[in-house]
C-alpha cells in the first residue's frame, strides 16, 4: 500500500547540523529525488531544502530533479519503475494517492503497488477565502447566505481539475446546497487576482498560497480545512468551528521509494527525515509559509492515505471530474 510523502526542510541556516555517517552500504553516490512538478512551486522548493538537509546525514548528495506533467503522474511514474535499490526516490502528495485512481480513466502505475511509502512530510491546509473588497460576508454561514441567494449561483477558483482546492470547493458546493461553478487556473498566481477583480467569488484554496493577501487584509478567510485552528492565524476558525462539520481535508505529502526497495533504506531514510521535521527552525518556517511539518513511519503515512481516500473518492465523483 502507498502514500505520499515529501521532505520537510527549513532554509540555508538549518541545514548546518553535522553529518551522521551511518554504518551500511547505503547510500554510496548521489540519490535522485523526483518532483513530479516543475521548478519554483512551493511543493519543489520544500523538496530542494528537506534534500539539503538529507545530505549531511546520509553522507551523499540528494538531487532534485523535476519531471512535471500529467497533474505529477509522469513524475510518479518514474519513480514507480526506476530501479529499487534506493538511489531513486520521490515525492508524492494526496493527489497520487487518493484522488488520481479515482479522477483519471487511466494511470500508467499504481500507486498502492508501485510505490513503497516513506513517512509523511508535511501538511498543506486549504482555507475559505473571498475578496474582501468584493464580498460583504464577515463569516462563513453569511456565506453562504449570501452564495446561496446570488442568483446563477458562485464561482470558485482553483489550480486545476481534480486539484485539493477543485475537489474540496466541489464538496463545499454540495454539503451546502450552493450552485457552483469551478474556474480553473493555472495556480494561485492567477486564481487571485481573479478573485481580486471579482471575476471569481470564492476559493478553498492551499494556505501556504493565501498568507500574504489573508495578512495583508486583501482576502477575508472564513475558516481553515485542518482539525485545530493554524498556529500562525489563530484567529481564523476551522471548518467546524465555523460551522460546517466533518469538514477535514488537508493536502499533505511525503517521500516514496519504487516497491521493492529494501526496508533498510527506507528506515534509514525515514530516520532521517525524523531528524529533520524535529527541529524547532524547521516547523516555525513551515508554519510561517501555511504548512505543517510532520513525520510518519511508512505504515502510518498508508494508514492515512486508506483513510482519507473515501473523502477524496467522494469529492471526485460530486465534482464529475473525469480525465481519460
Amino acid at each position: 500500500m502507498t502514500t505520499r510523502r515529501i521532505l520537510l526542510a527549513g532554509g540555508a541556516g538549518l541545514l548546518a547540523a553535522p553529518a551522521v555517517h551511518a554504518q551500511g552500504a547505503w547510500p554510496d553516490r548521489p540519490v535522485r529525488v523526483i518532483v513530479p512538478w516543475p521548478p519554483g512551486g512551493s511543493t519543489d522548493v520544500l523538496v530542494r531544502l528537506y534534500a539539503e538537509a538529507l545530505s549531511p546525514i546520509l553522507g551523499q548528495p540528494f538531487v532534485v530533479e523535476n519531471r512535471a506533467g500529467a497533474g505529477g503522474n509522469i513524475g510518479l511514474d518514474a519513480v514507480a519503475k526506476a530501479t529499487p535499490d534506493g538511489y531513486t526516490m520521490g515525492i508524492a502528495s494526496v493527489g497520487h494517492l487518493c484522488i488520481n485512481p479515482t479522477l483519471y480513466a487511466r494511470l500508467a502505475y499504481d500507486p498502492v503497488k508501485d510505490l513503497a511509502p516513506v513517512g509523511v512530510a508535511w501538511d498543506l491546509p486549504n482555507v475559505a477565502v473571498v475578496a474582501a473588497e468584493k464580498n460583504p460576508a464577515r463569516t462563513l454561514q453569511e456565506f453562504i447566505t449570501w452564495a446561496k441567494a446570488k442568483r446563477g449561483g458562485i464561482t470558485y477558483g482553483s489550480p486545476g481539475v481534480g486539484t485539493t482546492p477543485h475537489l474540496s470547493g466541489a464538496l463545499f458546493c454540495a454539503r451546502t446546497g450552493i450552485e457552483g461553478t469551478h474556474v480553473p487556473f493555472r495556480g494561485a498566481a492567477q486564481t487571485i487576482p481573479a478573485m481580486l477583480s471579482g471575476d471569481v467569488d470564492f476559493a478553498l484554496d492551499n494556505l501556504a498560497s493565501y498568507v500574504p493577501v489573508i495578512t495583508g487584509g486583501q482576502m477575508r478567510a472564513f475558516g481553515v480545512t485542518t482539525p485545530a485552528r493554524w498556529p500562525t492565524l489563530p484567529d481564523i476558525p476551522t471548518m467546524e468551528q465555523a460551522g460546517l462539520p466533518n469538514f477535514v481535508l488537508t493536502s499533505w505529502q511525503g517521500f516514496v521509494f519504487p516497491t521493492g526497495t529494501p526496508r533498510a533504506v527506507i528506515d534509514r531514510t525515514n530516520g532521517a527525515l525524523r531528524q529533520i521535521a524535529s527541529r524547532e527552525e524547521v516547523k516555525e518556517r513551515f508554519l510561517r509559509v501555511g504548512a505543517l511539518a510532520e513525520w510518519s513511519t511508512p505504515e502510518q503515512m498508508t494508514e492515512r492515505a486508506d483513510r482519507d481516500r473515501p473523502a477524496w473518492q467522494e469529492a471526485v465523483r460530486l465534482s464529475g471530474a473525469r480525465v481519460e
